[in-house]
């Protein structure tokens, strides 16, 4: 039985990288990143909502007015709207995303490199 040490120590373990990765100014400007979109547009988008809501709640005259026909009124208007404000939304994600967050997630990724590859292919 021997008790000498090996000469090569052992790769740092995949967590241990991950926590790295997760410390790194890198990662935390991407997160930092992230939440000046979300945020503001989250709060954006509920501001939005919650308008809609209060008006029909509380403006019903001004809701009912009537725009085109007999049955397209503002209410009706403004809750399409919402679904419209929210595929918008989603769409201005996409590029920002593009931008913004993929690129440093690609390089963040790249720089892990074989910690990914322990873990096979991702498909």
């Amino acid at each position: 039985m021997s008790t000498d040490t090996p000469a090569s120590t052992p790769s740092t373990s995949a967590a241990d990288r991950y926590l790295a990765v997760q410390r790194s100014d890198e990662f935390a400007g991407l997160r930092r990143t992230l939440r000046g979109f979300i945020f503001p547009m989250t709060v954006a988008f509920f501001l939005w909502y919650a308008l809609y809501v209060i008006l029909s709640a509380y403006a019903r005259d001004f809701m009912g007015t009537k725009l085109f026909g007999s049955n397209i009124n503002i209410a009706l208007v403004f809750g399409l709207l919402q679904f419209v404000s929210t595929f918008f939304i989603a769409w201005l994600y996409s590029r920002f995303a593009d931008r913004k967050i993929d690129p440093v997630a690609d390089r963040i990724r790249a720089e892990m490199g074989e910690v990914g590859n322990e873990h096979g292919p991702r498909g």
